[in-house]
């Protein structure tokens, strides 16, 4: 956290594996309030798009999206580099899409284009560049665990030396190293060999230091070390939860959780279901043994179901 600087531009870019918890886990950990940039296509529909703006997150369009919508980047990187030459901060994504595996993939352009956008308009904005490790242990498991890596800032009037071509591909070169070291990176060539072989260690994907020292001494110096879960008492609590919650945990696992096609935004949709349907459940049962029972009851219904919730993510 120290990394972070309170009151200076900054612009977030980290790896992406799951979806929007990824900028969920950004936001709440940064301490900074920041701008996300998003793919355009979930802005499609006005109540999503009024709702995703509220949240300060600004589209970003892609060449999927259409070359004809590709001009409307230039609004948002202006909005982008104004922010920053007021001090705001701004997160994005650099590899351009989202995936489980633990690879660090290619970085567009993009970033680097609101970097050097805003030094030429803004050429006193001391701008760092914050990599960020995302690192999950299961991402779609529940409850999975995370472990955030903020990286040594990069300055980056740094890069004003030669031209913006040459000073681009040093931009996302050097960006691309600072990402794979603060996350459990896994080069793409031999990726299931390599993750087979790490499962079977029961290496910890939360400390990337020791997956990297392991897989660059070819699995000789893999000294694993992983804090014992008490699984039974876990599952019980576990159980527990989902008996107070059976209405929203019905409709999660036989409506909602079929639907996902793509295990990215598993952990995601639990959320929003989570935020959503479960307080409406909570509040429908509390009136009903409040009105049956009475108030001891719905109290004490309420108590539980926080206390089990917490047992089984926590412990």
């Amino acid at each position: 956290m120290e990394h972070v600087p309170k009151k200076q531009p900054v612009l977030f870019v980290s790896n992406h594996n799951n979806a929007l918890i990824d900028a969920l886990l950004i936001v709440t950990q940064s301490g900074r309030l920041s701008y996300f940039l998003t793919r355009a296509s979930v802005f499609k529909k006005p109540f999503v798009n009024w709702l995703l703006r509220s949240l300060n997150m600004l589209p970003v369009y892609r060449v999927r999206d259409g070359w004809s919508s590709i001009s409307n980047n230039n609004a948002i990187f202006e909005s982008c580099s104004l922010c920053l030459s007021q001090n705001e901060a701004v997160a994005l994504f650099p590899e351009g899409n989202h995936h489980m595996n633990r690879t660090v993939r290619p970085l567009s352009k993009g970033f680097t284009r609101i970097v050097f956008e805003t030094l030429e308009h803004y050429p006193t904005c001391d701008l760092k560049i914050i990599p960020i490790g995302l690192n999950f242990e299961q991402l779609d498991a529940f409850a999975d665990s995370v472990l955030l890596y903020f990286g040594t800032p990069i300055s980056a009037n740094t890069y004003l030396q030669h031209d913006v071509l040459v000073e681009t591909k040093r931009l996302k070169k050097d960006v691309w190293k600072a990402i794979t070291k603060l996350t459990t990176h896994i080069p793409a060539a031999d990726y299931d060999e390599t993750m087979q072989k790490l499962k079977s260690m029961d290496a910890n994907f939360l400390n990337p230091d020791a997956v990297h020292a392991c897989v660059e001494s070819d699995f000789t110096n893999c000294g694993f070390s992983k804090k014992e879960q008490p699984t039974s008492l876990k599952a019980f609590f576990k159980f527990l939860m989902i008996v107070l919650l059976i209405g929203p945990y019905a409709i999660w696992k036989f409506v909602a959780e079929p639907k996902i096609k793509e295990v990215e935004f598993v952990a995601t949709f639990r959320f929003g279901m989570v935020i959503t349907l479960v307080p409406i459940w909570m509040l429908f049962v509390t009136l009903v043994l409040i009105l049956t029972l009475g108030l001891p009851a719905g109290l004490a219904y309420i108590f539980a179901t926080f206390s089990m919730a917490l047992l089984a993510v926590k412990l």
